[in-house]
């Protein structure tokens, strides 16, 4: 399972979702979207995006830490 997770500093939703994924020992790849033109870039491609985290499983996106939680719970 290919997961990542868009995030910025200081975002406590972030930090939870980041927590949540090592306690159940899955593997993410974490993209800072405040480096570069990362933002831009993703308020580009997604632009209904409001809040950080974005989590995506594969190449669907679930949304935020609720989003994340949810899909968690529908793979038990």
């Amino acid at each position: 399972m290919n997961i990542t997770v868009y995030t910025k500093s200081g975002c406590p939703n972030c930090v939870t979702a980041k927590q949540l994924l090592q306690s159940r020992n899955l593997p993410f790849t974490e993209i800072d979207v405040e480096l570069g033109d990362r933002f831009a870039n993703f308020v580009a491609n997604y632009p209904d995006a409001r809040q950080m985290p974005q989590i995506f499983i594969g190449d669907q996106r679930v949304g935020g830490l609720a989003g994340l939680q949810a899909a968690l719970d529908k793979l038990k």
